[in-house]
């Protein structure tokens, strides 16, 4: 079999896998591209699909569906591109498990005022996180690009 017939079948898997393990996770960030896709930016990366959304935040991954802030630094994008799809790794991997083990501590971790409070006060990295730091290593491992972190 030659590469491209690999990748083609690899590919396949990968969507057929986000699409019945991953079901839940993928429904609600179809919902999410759905709304959002006529009105806004959006790009492929590797098997996901990013969608640039105005706003003073950062990302947000949902299964296959990437959600990032438009009009950003573009190295803080590549690096937050690198960062969700790491975290569409882990969907693939977790399925409907994916909140609980990383949805909701990511999104208390980022948005609960006592633990930004905490990261601030005692210079500790958002990355820190178990959830967020397996997301920037095989973010990285599965999309083959390598990212700068500063914080």
């Amino acid at each position: 079999m030659n590469g491209r017939a690999e990748k083609g079948i690899a590919r396949a898997l990968f969507y057929f896998w986000q699409f019945t393990w991953a079901l839940p996770v993928n429904i609600f960030g179809l919902i999410g591209y759905l709304i959002l896709s006529r009105k806004l930016r959006h790009m492929r990366f590797h098997n996901a699909f990013i969608t640039f959304v105005p706003g003073n935040w950062g990302g947000v991954s949902v299964g296959i569906f990437i959600f990032i802030a438009e009009g950003r630094d573009p190295e803080w994008e590549r690096n937050t591109r690198i960062h969700e799809y790491g975290h569409t790794i882990q969907a693939l991997l977790l399925g409907a498990f994916y909140w609980l083990v990383i949805g909701i501590p990511s999104f208390v971790w980022c948005n609960f005022p006592p633990l930004v409070k905490y990261r601030k006060k005692n210079n500790v990295s958002y990355y820190k996180l178990y959830c967020e730091a397996w997301a920037n290593a095989w973010g990285q491992k599965w999309s083959g690009e390598k990212q700068d972190l500063k914080d």
